[in-house]
């Protein structure tokens, strides 16, 4: 046992720092990955349940919102239970729970059934990334944030994307939507499980961080200058951008495999490939984004960097929704399906706002506030989705619907201030004495 510490007490003197802080990063973009696979399973399964339930449009569109309705009201207080009892904790229980009701899913007889699943999913997955941005605010120095937490928050579209391959060959392999849920939701647990075990809310509570690693993200920390401030101007903004933003990755992300499959006419396994294609562009450009946020602002201003982001995302993705009508042959729609959301996705750089705004102790809540805002477009779009297919007969509504969105989202993301008064006074961080 002396031994043992001795060595420990040496590793964390050692003058190079480790590298914890990103095998943290790492580990909860993975989870989010498996996270992202659990709600979006039911959008690809959706074609296969609606045989057995004689489902509605209109009905579908309130199942795929059900998850939100509970996802949306439980963002604030899931980001102040991150900053009142710490984000490993809430990651740890709520993961256990969500996994458990994924694989509930899979024994649901009704819609009905299937609309409380989903609001037991909706609820204790709320917390995850109000809690993942708090540990990325605690962990990284603020020149590597928006890597980190952008890294995070494409395990969404990654999730999507794999989930779609996957819960098509699940369904394929075992004859059955319902075992797919079952895995998946089995999987979940024991994954968070061992999340769990690994991360902690500070580096200096880790065994394996050394006093260098802490010192780095403290000191850097301290160099920063002070935050902006959560203005109303700039809340709002944040609010209606990440709204619009919203509108359109969870329209895609609900109602796109069966507009692959209705209005493009792809069968299961091709439905599954080309999801996987569409949400592995859109990783891949949240990826992008992240670190050409930390390599802009080496350059540039903080507020031109981002606003030459966020306006890139927003014209781009645009554009592409705009183009999808004209176009009659499927594999085109899903070219321009993966260009969209490869620059939509973009948008996951709103993650990194809520530290750029906000007290430490307070990104949680913020981050709740804002994905409130994003969750609350998940409610909306697949009910307006199913109106619009019932009262239409087409996808093209829908489409407009969604390009719309896309605009109210350039413009807000232009609005928000990014800057903060780098003349004020900046008050020390305290590192803690003891390692």
């Amino acid at each position: 046992m002396s031994q043992t510490r001795t060595n420990t007490d040496a590793a964390r003197r050692s003058s190079r720092p480790t590298n914890i802080r990103w095998s943290v990063v790492v580990i909860l973009f993975v989870f989010y990955t498996v996270n992202s696979i659990d709600r979006s399973a039911l959008g690809v399964a959706l074609p296969s349940i609606s045989e057995d339930f004689e489902l509605t449009a209109t009905m579908k569109g309130v199942i795929l919102s059900a998850f939100f309705w509970t996802y949306c009201l439980l963002q604030i207080p899931g980001g102040l239970a991150a900053d009142r009892f710490g984000p490993r904790k809430v990651i740890g229980i709520a993961s256990a729970i969500w996994g458990t009701f994924t694989a509930l899913t899979g024994l649901a007889v009704n819609g009905f059934m299937l609309i409380l699943a989903r609001l037991g999913l909706g609820a204790f997955e709320a917390p995850y990334m109000a809690s993942a941005s708090k540990l990325v605010s605690n962990w990284m120095p603020p020149k590597r944030r928006a890597s980190g937490v952008t890294l995070i928050d494409s395990g969404a579209p990654l999730g999507a994307a794999f989930g779609g391959l996957l819960i098509a060959w699940l369904i394929t392999a075992t004859g059955s939507w319902r075992w797919s849920f079952v895995i998946v939701g089995i999987s979940t647990v024991v994954i968070g499980f061992l999340v769990f075990l690994y991360i902690r809310n500070h580096p200096f509570e880790h065994k394996l961080v050394n006093a260098a690693e802490v010192e780095l993200v403290s000191a850097e920390d301290e160099a920063e200058g002070p935050k902006p401030g959560v203005s109303a101007k700039n809340v709002t903004a944040m609010v209606i951008g990440r709204l619009g933003w919203a509108m359109v990755f969870w329209g895609l992300v609900t109602w796109g495999p069966t507009y692959l499959s209705q209005a493009r006419g792809l069968d299961l396994q091709a439905m599954g490939f080309a999801t996987f294609l569409i949400f592995l562009c859109g990783a891949v450009g949240e990826i992008l984004s992240g670190f050409l946020a930390d390599k802009l602002q080496k350059r540039f201003s903080r507020n031109f960097s981002f606003k030459l982001l966020f306006g890139g995302s927003g014209a781009l993705s645009l554009a592409a929704l705009i183009a999808l009508p004209f176009v009659t042959d499927a594999t085109t729609a899903v070219v321009l399906l993966c260009v969209g959301v490869f620059f939509n996705l973009f948008g996951g750089l709103y993650w990194t706002i809520p530290a750029m705004l906000a007290k430490k102790e307070k990104v949680g809540l913020v981050g709740g506030v804002m994905n409130f805002a994003g969750t609350s477009a998940g409610i909306i779009v697949p009910i307006v989705a199913g109106v619009l297919l019932d009262v239409t007969g087409d996808f093209i509504a829908v489409l407009v619907f969604l390009a719309a969105a896309a605009a109210v989202y350039l413009v807000a993301s232009l609005s928000i201030n990014f800057e903060g008064n780098k003349h004020a006074p900046v008050a020390p961080i305290r590192t803690p004495e003891k390692v």
